[in-house]
């Protein structure tokens, strides 16, 4: 094995479904391992088998991966019984998979006080374990629980356990930084002591993140000659979470120049990956993600972008591209012209640097967002607007007027409910056209009025959805009398993602606005021509 490479652990599926919040099912598990065998990983832990009926039910169907070894995780055999006949070591082994990952007590203080038992038992325990898995499987692994507290209270008592698992033939010893608490100096420190008994070959870490170190302490135990490391998508885990891959894979292989399992064509995917996880758990990706953040490779100031039109270097570490991400040049009231040239570059439009509507729109997205409106945020505005200062978008449809009414009342369960009702009125193509719609509340109602309209003449928008709905309010002093921003993020079939936003001094006339612009952002991307009377 060269030194050179890194064995990349993913533990998403297991210690990652300990996030608040989380819950996968069978079907979770199956697109998720498949995504990270895309990936390139080298492990996936699919779960720990006889734990739950989600995890049975995956191991018992697992899905065929082309690369990555799935994993099964369990413990070593429980105090006072062998390890042919521990009902926890059977269903490890019964899980199928060509390697297991199991978990020991490493710390004396969790002997003493939460096993209660002696020392030599706890290191016959995993010694014995280790050697009844390798006789029935290809591959062990032993994650060194509560490892580094261990080593700093008792090192000697420490590394017998590592050293039990480490003969008996376990191919990985794991060291498990399992609270979060210690920081890199301390990670590589002790690392360093541990391969003057084990191999680096044969180390791996596994970090929590409960001090914000955990990339940083993974990094160290590499450094020090570790050689897998552990840890899950965009740092899913309980607490504070794991480390997280989706930052460490790429600084692994573009910073410091290590070989994964992960090809640089897989690299590309990275991105793709990250917000796929976060769409199936229904959460907005955090767009200030290292590496695959909407922001990540965002530029806003005027001088930024120029630099960066001549040398991308100048503010971006690492080409977008790399990691499936892309450059972003955001528009707004810090704004200058070669932003603005830059984010028409990348919708398509070729503009003249001394044409006078450029000036012209600089100075309206200025005035807008003084008023409130932020295109930063919402580019599928700022498109639009762009457009229409040139004269370029067509004019699908005009709302003449709308109504809505929200009413409070018992139904006849004598239950208490809310009814919104909207009314809308539209002219299409020199033809009038009305509407009335119920819906889950104001805005929705508002949208179906529009939809049951606008849907017959134009069948693109069947599949238009809206994903997030955001208000902020910009006057907080006026209680409320504030004047409220409304951002909405819409997406397709076809998996386009915009967002558009509304201002107003009323919120539902603001998220007509919003609404409006997703509809006719909708219209114009996909090519569709406006009814003429």
């Amino acid at each position: 094995m060269s030194d050179n490479r890194v064995y990349i652990y993913d533990c998403t599926l297991r210690d990652g479904a300990q996030t608040q919040g989380v819950d996968f099912n069978t079907s979770d598990k199956e697109l998720i391992a498949l995504e990270l065998d895309r990936l390139g990983v080298d492990y996936i832990e699919g779960g720990w088998p006889g734990a739950n009926p989600t995890d049975n039910a995956f191991f018992a169907k697992p899905p065929a991966l082309k690369s990555a070894r799935l994993t099964a995780f369990g413990m070593t055999r429980r105090a006072g019984r062998s390890a042919d006949n521990d009902p926890g070591l059977s269903d490890l082994m019964g899980a199928g998979t060509k390697a297991i990952c199991m978990v020991g007590k490493t710390w004396d203080f969790h002997v003493d006080v939460a096993l209660e038992i002696s020392h030599d038992e706890n290191i016959a325990m995993i010694g014995d374990s280790i050697a009844h898995a390798v006789k029935k499987t290809d591959e062990v692994l032993f994650d060194a629980e509560h490892f580094f507290d261990g080593y700093k209270a008792n090192p000697e008592f420490a590394m017998s356990c590592l050293k039990a698992a480490y003969d008996n033939g376990a191919r990985w010893i794991v060291l498990c930084d399992t609270n979060g608490g210690t920081l890199p100096d301390e990670i590589e420190r002790i690392v360093t002591q541990v391969i003057k008994h084990i191999p680096g070959k044969n180390l791996g870490i596994h970090c929590h993140d409960d001090t914000g170190n955990a990339i940083a302490n993974s990094l160290a135990a590499v450094r020090a000659g570790a050689r897998q490391v552990q840890g899950a998508l965009n740092g899913l885990g309980e607490r504070c979470g794991n480390t997280n891959l989706v930052s460490i894979i790429p600084t692994l292989m573009l910073k410091m120049g290590f070989d994964t399992g992960v090809t640089h064509d897989g690299l590309t995917h990275l991105t793709h990956v990250s917000r796929m996880l976060d769409e199936h758990l229904n959460r907005p990706p955090n767009k200030s993600a290292p590496y695959v953040g909407e922001s990540a490779f965002s530029h806003k100031g005027g001088l930024h972008v120029s630099a960066v039109e001549k040398d991308p270097r100048s503010y971006e570490h690492v080409v977008p591209e790399l990691v499936g991400n892309q450059r972003h040049i955001v528009v707004s009231d810090q704004s200058g012209r070669s932003n603005i040239l830059a984010r028409f570059r990348e919708i398509g439009l070729d503009v003249d640097a001394g044409d006078p509507k450029l000036s012209k729109l600089v100075e309206l997205v200025k005035e807008r967002e003084f008023d409130g409106y932020a295109y930063d945020g919402a580019e599928a505005s700022f498109e639009l607007l762009a457009r229409r200062a040139l004269g370029s978008v067509p004019d699908y449809f005009s709302c003449s007027s709308f109504r809505v009414v929200d009413e409070r009342r018992w139904n006849d369960k004598r239950e208490l409910i809310t009814v919104s009702e909207a009314t809308v009125k539209l002219d299409v193509g020199g033809e009038e056209h009305m509407a009335v719609a119920e819906g889950n509340g104001p805005v929705n109602a508002l949208d179906m009025a529009l939809r049951k309209v606008l849907t017959p003449i134009y069948p693109d928008l069947a599949d238009l959805r809206l994903v997030d709905f955001k208000v902020r309010i910009l006057r907080a002093t006026d209680a409320t009398a504030a004047m409220p921003r409304v951002m909405i993020e819409s997406a397709d079939s076809n998996g386009a993602l915009w967002s558009t936003v509304g201002v107003s001094t009323n919120i539902i006339d603001a998220s007509y606005e919003a609404m409006r612009d997703s509809i006719v952002y909708k219209l114009y991307r996909d090519g569709a021509a406006a009814r003429k009377a």
